[in-house]
């Protein structure tokens, strides 16, 4: 049938895209943006350097893509731990910095490749569509935590940004390629000052009481 040979040529088309993708990203995690050539790609996935480029016009394409997927997997695992419980926004957001640093920091290439090093202009658009997942996930914390009268009213939005700001900031060198390896002691003291410092940055009602009684 006409109509099952179709089905079937577009589902093997969408696992062979499938693959590629997959292979773009593991690719990234082992040599990052600078070892991952559209023909790295296609030996890693099995298939032919033309197939690919069947499938993604190049390989800014083709890696605009493998961002939008990566990056999308951290920003749900960023959201999951800031999720909306019993702690309060502080906790919240501490977890959330902790385990961001942590899970870069346990495998720096991908991190690297995608925080900072250099890519396509199609690549690049991705990275800074998703640091504002990042901070659209904070915004939503401090809201919460502003409603609930643990902070005092600020702006969300120009906060989370900033934090998001450090956060990469703060991981750039340690995961820069000639200096990711460093002593397990380092990288829990990195995450503790990390952690500190981003909840010592949001603007705590507490904090409002005090400057009021300073002005008095």
């Amino acid at each position: 049938m006409p109509y099952r040979q179709t089905e079937r040529t577009e589902a093997r088309k969408a696992a062979t895209r499938e693959r590629i993708v997959n292979a773009g990203i593991d690719q990234l995690a082992d040599g990052g943006y600078a070892s991952a050539s559209v023909q790295a790609v296609a030996a890693r996935a099995g298939v032919a350097t033309g197939t690919v480029y069947l499938h993604f016009e190049s390989k800014g394409h083709l890696f605009a893509e493998v961002f939008r997927r990566a990056s999308a997997r951290e920003v749900d695992v960023f959201a999951d731990v800031a999720v909306d419980d019993a702690r309060s926004a502080a906790e919240r957001i501490a977890a959330a910095v902790e385990a961001f640093a942590r899970r870069a920091l346990a495998e720096p290439v991908r991190a690297y490749a995608l925080i900072a090093e250099p890519v396509d202009p199609a690549v690049e658009a991705e990275r800074l569509a998703f640091r504002r997942g990042y901070r659209d996930v904070l915004a939503g914390v401090l809201a919460d935590g502003v409603e609930r009268g643990e902070l005092r009213p600020h702006d969300h939005e120009t906060v989370a940004a900033a934090l998001v700001g450090a956060i990469g900031e703060a991981l750039l060198g340690p995961l820069a390629p000639d200096t990711a390896h460093g002593d397990r002691g380092r990288r829990e003291a990195l995450i503790a000052s990390l952690v500190d410092f981003c909840t010592r940055a949001i603007p705590k009602a507490s904090e409002a009481i005090i400057e009021r009684e300073l002005a008095a």
